[in-house]
């Protein structure tokens, strides 16, 4: 395996040391949550995290007009509840906290019993579930992926308003059954502290359906071309979309160069003028990754002119 890394089992704790280097705005508490330093104490919080792999995300959202604090668990694994315990507490106001829960088994169970812990301290909490992956049938079962990034700004953007915590967890719910997406992967992620790819692809195949944590896709096929595999994503979408307006993001999963993410972006284009639909934001780049994975990921946002206003707020996140 090479990797940029020292120790396996010290993978998670180095890297948070050095984004903290990296930013003087952050801190880090409880070995594994990072908290931001100028956060103000008269507006809900906001608290989100999980497994480590998917940088920026979750520690790289940790700032002005987004989120407060990011529970890093270990790599592709959720957060114990006394670390989000540790998170929820260091951010608490009067306002309450909201959390942004992405849909995976580990993940809503222990941001759940954070939750009741909080709740016997007196905290105020609350939480969303964001679940925009439509590689799942199951409607229930539907994980959260790259949309999780626009949660993060449109929360951030109603909790700098000065919203309530149930105004804003409502505004947030809003949101969701008009968020989609898929992603697909080239190549699989190598996990540092295994040294094992997440599935195996031959040099012809590509995988349809993937998750963020290195699961393998719903279906594969042979290779094809970006203006193919681009209308076959769309067309996943376009059986759960309504309307004809959208903000769109085009996530790398880590090991895409952006010259390639650039030219799905222009086929992306392409296709919604064949279809009529169309564009009021676009977002291209690496947003919510899984390790090294070679692949991409589109969101779908229906159009409201407040998303664009959030999403257009004043946020001091570098990735964003």
């Amino acid at each position: 395996m090479k990797k940029l890394v020292n120790d396996k089992t010290q993978f998670v704790a180095d890297m948070l040391k050095g984004l903290t280097l990296a930013d003087d705005t952050h801190e880090v508490i409880a070995d594994s949550v990072i908290v931001r330093k100028d956060r103000k104490k008269d507006k809900v919080a906001l608290v989100s995290g999980g497994g480590s792999g998917h940088e920026p995300a979750h520690a790289g959202y940790v700032a002005q007009g987004m989120i407060d604090a990011a529970v890093c668990g270990e790599v592709f694994t959720s957060p114990t509840p006394d670390k989000i315990l540790e998170a929820i507490k260091a951010v608490a106001t009067d306002a309450g906290v909201l959390l942004i829960v992405k849909n995976y088994a580990g993940d809503v169970m222990n941001f759940e019993m954070a939750m009741e812990l909080s709740e016997m301290e007196d905290i105020k909490v609350d939480r969303v579930i964001v679940a925009d992956d439509i590689a799942i049938d199951n409607k229930e079962q539907r994980r959260g992926v790259a949309g999780t990034v626009f949660v993060h700004k449109i929360a951030g953007y109603y909790a700098e308003q000065g919203l309530s915590l149930q105004e804003v967890k409502a505004k947030v719910e809003a949101v969701l059954p008009n968020m989609h997406t898929i992603g697909m992967a080239l190549e699989p992620c190598m996990v540092p502290t295994t040294g094992q790819h997440g599935f195996e692809l031959a040099a012809d195949e590509m995988e349809i359906g993937i998750g963020i944590h290195g699961e393998k896709g719903i279906y594969r096929e042979k290779m094809e071309t970006v203006d193919q595999i681009v209308a076959r994503l769309m067309t996943e979408l376009e059986k759960e979309i309504e309307g004809d307006k959208f903000i769109v993001m085009v996530n790398g999963m880590g090991g895409t160069p952006l010259s390639e993410l650039a030219v799905v972006a222009r086929y992306l284009k392409e296709y919604f003028d064949t279809k009529h639909l169309q564009m009021t934001k676009l977002f291209v780049g690496n947003y919510m990754t899984a390790l090294d994975m070679q692949g991409f990921s589109i969101t779908l946002l229906k159009h409201d002119d407040d998303y664009v206003a959030a999403l257009d707020s004043k946020a001091a996140s570098k990735y964003f």
